[in-house]
Parts: C-alpha cells; structure tokens; sequence
C-alpha cells in the first residue's frame, strides 16, 4: 500500500469511490495548506512557526517572494492558530512576503487583517503598513498611522527601530532621529530598571507594546545607536553622550563608556563606512 508520507498524497478507504479516495493537497504539503474533505471529516492546516520560516527560507533562496506570499495567505486564512504561530503574526508574515514581491496592496491587506484580528504579533502592524501605504502614494494616510503611534505613547525599541529606519528611507532624517533617540532612552531605561535592586513588577518584555519575539536588548540597542549616529552624521550634528556609547570595547556593555568621555570616533567612523557600503 503507498504511503502518504512519501508520495505526498493522504489516503482514505472510503468505501463510496472504490477505496481510492486520494487528496493531493495543495503546494505539495499534505494536509497542510488548505482544509480537504476526506470522507466525512475535514483536513484542517495547523499554522506552525516553522513552516512559515521555512517558507521565507525557501522565498530567500528562491526569490519567489509571490509565491511564499500565496501559500502564507493560504494558511493565514484557512489554518488554525496555536500559541506559537497566532494568525495575526502569519497574515503580517504573509504582508511581509507580498511586500517583497513588489505587491504593496496586497501587502497592505495581509496587514490590515492582521490588525482586524487583533492577535499577537512581532511588530505593530502599522508600521509595515505604513511602509505599504507609502509604496502605494498614500502618504498622508502613512504619515497619520505613524503620528497615531506616537501619539499612544512609545515603548517598544523594535517600533521604533523600524520606523526610524522607514522614515530615513523616506529622507526625513529629523523625524528619524526622534525616533531612533526614542528607541535608545527605551533601552536605557529597560536596562536601568534590570539593574536595580529588589523586585520588579513588570518585565521589560512584558510592558504594553513588547512581544516574546522581541530581539535581545543589548543587541536592539547597539542596532538603534548605530542608526541614531549615522543620522545625526548625516544632518551635521556634533556627537553626543549617546554617540559615545558606541566606543565601548568589543564584548563590553555599551554603558561601559563613561558619561562625558570623548573616546575615540574612529570605529564609529569604520561602523559608517562598513554600513554605508553594504
């Protein structure tokens, strides 16, 4: 008897059609992709962190950021969320892909869903539609989503990561820098209030705004002072505490560098160059 496993069709022995009740499912992943009638019961996919990282690994090396995007939206829409994998993180999964398929309305949508859905994400979805909505010429319907999340208050150094990183593509450097500084006193303060003695209330990943999917903070915040001091070298700014940060040794915290130390501007100097080549 075949089987299912190998050949990528899943079998059943109805009696109703000669025993050869074979289903294909789609994209060539059984059961996965979209829900199949077998008999009397339905083959519902199971959204699953792994195959959506699958699919981008594939999408990367392939370059068929459509066709990663298709699948995604599939099982966006038809598969059942789990704790790992909510469907509001697989539609802004699936936005990102169309996003990269030079397809900004459909990104738009997968983004929208995802924040109809409301569930938890890596990222609050208007950033990437923002994105989206630029792309598209609707930039005072961008501008506004970005004015709205400022507004509510920032406290995630991941948004504002992303959005400074928008806004200097958009070559609007001094909104870039407010953001990027916004990003870097997060930090700060997260890593202060880890440091201080006695029991905290609240964890910095579990303040309004933060995901469990957050990146490290050290490396989140190395990530936002490179950013932030590229800005202000483009605006013309002279270096400030913050910038200095960034001279700490190799392996050290960058709080290592004392307040008012003028260090040395040399490896923020290689950082620049090193960036601005890639």
């Amino acid at each position: 008897m075949p089987c299912a496993g190998v050949s990528g069709t899943r079998w059943n022995g109805h009696a109703g059609n000669g025993g050869d009740d074979r289903i294909r499912a789609a994209d060539g992943v059984p059961g996965r992709s979209m829900p199949v009638r077998v008999g009397t019961f339905w083959i519902v996919p199971v959204l699953s962190r792994e195959e959506f990282d699958a699919i981008e690994f594939g999408a990367a090396f392939s370059g068929d950021h459509e066709a990663a995007a298709q699948r995604m939206s599939r099982l966006a829409v038809t598969g059942t969320q789990t704790e790992s994998m909510p469907r509001a993180e697989a539609f802004l999964r699936a936005g990102e892909q169309w996003l990269l398929a030079d397809d900004p309305a459909a990104a738009a949508s997968g983004f929208r869903l995802a924040l109809a859905d409301g569930g938890p994400v890596f990222v609050d979805p208007r950033v990437p539609l923002a994105r989206a909505l630029f792309l598209l010429g609707k930039q005072s319907e961008a501008l506004g989503l970005i004015s709205t999340l400022k507004a509510e208050g920032r406290s995630d150094p991941r948004m504002c990561d992303l959005v400074a990183e928008l806004l200097v593509e958009r070559g609007d450097l001094a909104g870039a820098l407010d953001w990027a500084t916004a990003g870097v006193e997060l930090c700060l303060d997260d890593r202060a209030d880890a440091a201080r003695p006695g029991p905290r209330l609240v964890n910095a990943s579990e303040r309004p705004g933060r995901t469990g999917t957050a990146r490290d903070g050290a490396d989140e915040l190395t990530l936002l002072l490179s950013l932030r001091y590229r800005i202000r070298v483009d605006l013309g700014l002279p270096e400030d505490d913050y910038d200095r940060l960034l001279d700490a040794a190799p392996g050290e915290e960058p709080e290592a560098q004392l307040p008012g130390d003028t260090g040395t501007a040399g490896s923020r100097v290689l950082r620049v160059v090193s960036e601005s080549d890639s």
